[in-house]
This record gives C-alpha cells, sequence and structure tokens, in this order.
C-alpha cells in the first residue's frame, strides 16, 4: 500500500516506479489529484501497467493529503484514506 507515492521530486519522471514491474503482490496506490510528487498524467498509466495495481485518486488533495474547500464530498481525508485502504485488504 502506497500512500502519496512519490513518483518524482522536481523534474516529473517515472524512474522511481521502474521496480514496480518486479513486485508480484497486489498493491494500492492512493494520491492526492493535486500531489506536484506524483503527476496523475504519469501515475495513472505506471498504475496501468502493473499486474494487481489499483489508484484511488484523492479528489483536490496534495502529497500531505491536505484538501480544498471545494472537495467533492464532506468526508474527511483521513476517514476516506481509511475505508478505501480497508475495503482494498478486504477485497471489497
Amino acid at each position: 500500500m502506497f500512500f502519496a507515492f512519490p513518483l518524482h521530486a522536481g523534474k516529473p519522471n517515472v524512474e522511481r516506479a521502474g521496480h514496480l514491474q518486479d513486485v508480484s503482490v497486489p498493491m494500492l496506490f492512493l494520491s492526492g489529484q493535486r500531489d506536484k510528487m506524483a503527476d496523475m498524467k504519469l501515475l495513472e498509466p505506471v498504475v496501468r501497467g502493473l499486474n494487481h495495481a489499483t489508484l484511488h485518486v484523492v479528489d483536490t488533495a496534495d502529497h500531505g493529503f491536505k484538501v480544498l474547500k471545494r472537495r467533492n464530498t464532506d468526508e474527511p481525508v483521513l476517514e476516506e484514506l481509511a475505508r478505501v485502504a480497508g475495503g482494498w485488504m478486504r477485497g471489497d
């Protein structure tokens, strides 16, 4: 389970994801929509290219899971992360 996987720092690239191809267990990526260390245009295809990987994007969240007031849900971000992680572990 990856909370805010740092795909890149500074210049956007996918170099830090190379080793993930060797991971044989299911993976869950929880990432903020505005995470500057994991641009969605790069992270989404990386996750799609992995076996047994799931991506959950937290609406308006940044790398530290701070969210904007205009978020599309009233659910607190930590509750969302716990709900999604728990459901994934249960196999929901």
